[in-house]
């Protein structure tokens, strides 16, 4: 999600991850030798190594650029024009610019070193973050380019035709995950060009046109034209950010000349539509949330006696559904070990209004990197192995019904168990979070939880949710004697 790591524009300088296997040697040498010496980018080199391998890359690398190639040491400081290479046997993270290593999973667990470090990435740099994906084999790096995506980062991917091996680049390119496609040697010129809009140019030009506000409005309205949604309620400084990502892709200076490309390039608004639906989602995000679920929430819930033969549950802006199965899960887990009534059902409605991500939802299949968020007890028991990864057992996928619907503007769903809206309200503004809030305590039963994410809160609305954790954002509803807030309704 949005997010400010405080550093000052002049501070700032663009820390790229690159990740590779299979046919990353060659890949990286042509990545480097176009790369200048003075870019002002600092280079983090991820690839699968043999733990064996004696750690020569950084010497081989050497040879094709100007640049400081040194290999990664626990605590070392990010600096400018450096490359930092990956020792073998250990992963790589970054916080507050500084690198450290990790003892990899234990030999037979996947190891997946490019997703982990991309998504420390995405964390630690926030807009900033840089993903690049070259010749590999598998699918490692397609969540940590998501991380990337979701904090507002760019991503780069090598053209499949152009590298020894595919499969990590086929991944990240079929998950729609790519800002640019091409070959190796032809990236760091997109790079440079991008870098130069977007860190250096962009933001100070932007910021500084008096019609900023009026080009929002007039690209709301091509918006809702072109794909029958307003975003005119979404927080402004939101949209913006996701424009100015798109304008940096282009290398477009000028709000108003986005416009006119939007205007001219039906397919770019499509594209801006689909960053502003992107979310950052994941099996199980923050894990103790979902214990403090199971565990507290649930049982509290079950205890109470409101709930009939069937728990309903709704999750707005399910995005591609992992959200909405782990509720399954837990609940499945929950009801097992209480021992409950077999003939207790549970019917979870999951909705978004994004139809693409709609459909991969109801397969309910995903890559295997997912094994970094589920453990092996869930992996064996509510998932089935397949060969491009897993899928969903039918006894989860059955609970839960995926369908489209708008969270601002249709009627919601009512006689609730539980709503979980984790990490939606925060993108939309102060006035519409205030509309909603008593649009969901309607949609509760009475005891019903209403479960946030960790930045959301429920504001003034303390006469209609009552705590259960303060810090999980887990909440019980209150009766309240005099509704207030306006309701939800007409269905766009």
């Amino acid at each position: 999600m949005d997010s400010d790591t405080g550093k000052t524009k002049e501070k700032a300088f663009p820390i790229v991850g690159i990740g590779a296997s299979a046919g990353g040697l060659e890949a990286f040498e042509q990545f480097l030798r176009d790369t200048p010496a003075d870019s002002g980018m600092a280079f983090v080199l991820i690839q699968h190594l043999d733990p064996t391998d004696e750690g020569f890359l950084p010497e081989l690398l050497q040879r094709f650029t100007r640049m400081k190639v040194v290999q990664v040491e626990h605590g070392i400081r990010v600096k400018p024009d450096c490359v930092y290479v990956s020792p073998p046997n250990r992963d790589v993270s970054i916080r507050q610019e500084t690198l450290r290593l990790h003892e990899p999973p234990a030999p037979g667990e996947l190891r997946l070193p490019v997703d982990f470090f991309f998504r420390h990435l995405a964390d630690d740099q926030g807009e900033r973050s840089i993903g690049v994906i070259l010749s590999g084999t598998g699918m490692d790096g397609t969540l940590g380019l998501k991380a990337i995506k979701g904090k507002l980062g760019m991503t780069m991917v090598q053209d499949p035709a152009s590298a020894k091996h595919d499969g990590m680049l086929k991944s990240a390119i079929d998950a729609g995950l790519a800002d640019y496609i091409g070959p190796a040697e032809i990236l760091p010129a997109k790079l440079a060009a991008y870098v130069r809009h977007s860190f250096f140019g962009l933001r100070q030009g932007a910021a500084m046109e008096k019609n900023i506000l009026g080009a929002l409005e007039k690209i709301f309205t091509l918006l809702r034209t072109a794909t029958g949604y307003d975003f005119s309620r979404y927080k402004k400084n939101t949209v913006r950010r996701r424009v100015e990502r798109r304008m940096g892709i282009h290398e477009i200076d000028r709000v108003a000349d986005y416009v006119r490309f939007a205007e001219e390039n039906p397919q770019e608004l499509q594209l801006l539509f689909k960053e502003l639906l992107i979310g950052v989602t994941n099996f199980f995000r923050n894990p103790e949330a979902f214990q403090v679920l199971k565990e507290k929430a649930i049982p509290e819930l079950l205890k109470s006696g409101t709930t009939g033969r069937t728990l309903r549950i709704w999750v707005p802006g399910c995005c591609t559904g992992e959200e909405a199965y782990s509720i399954a899960i837990i609940l499945k887990e929950a009801l097992d070990k209480g021992g409950h009534q077999p003939q207790l059902k549970i019917r979870i409605f999951a909705t978004d209004i994004d139809n693409d991500a709609l459909d991969r939802a109801r397969q309910g299949r995903y890559q295997p990197n997912i094994s970094t968020d589920v453990s092996p007890e869930r992996l064996e028991r509510f998932f089935a192995k397949e060969e491009s990864g897993y899928r969903v057992r039918r006894e989860i996928r059955e609970m839960v019904v995926f369908s489209i619907q708008n969270a601002i503007m249709d009627s919601p769903f009512t006689r609730l168990d539980i709503l979980s809206c984790r990490n939606l309200l925060i993108y939309f503004t102060p006035e519409l979070q205030k509309m909603l809030l008593p649009v969901f305590h309607h949609s509760l039963h009475r005891h019903g939880i209403l479960f946030l994410g960790p930045s959301e809160t429920i504001g003034g609305f303390t006469d209609l949710f009552a705590p259960l954790d303060v810090k999980w954002k887990l909440y019980t509803r209150r009766e309240s004697a005099v509704p207030r807030g306006n309701s939800v309704s007409a269905a766009v």
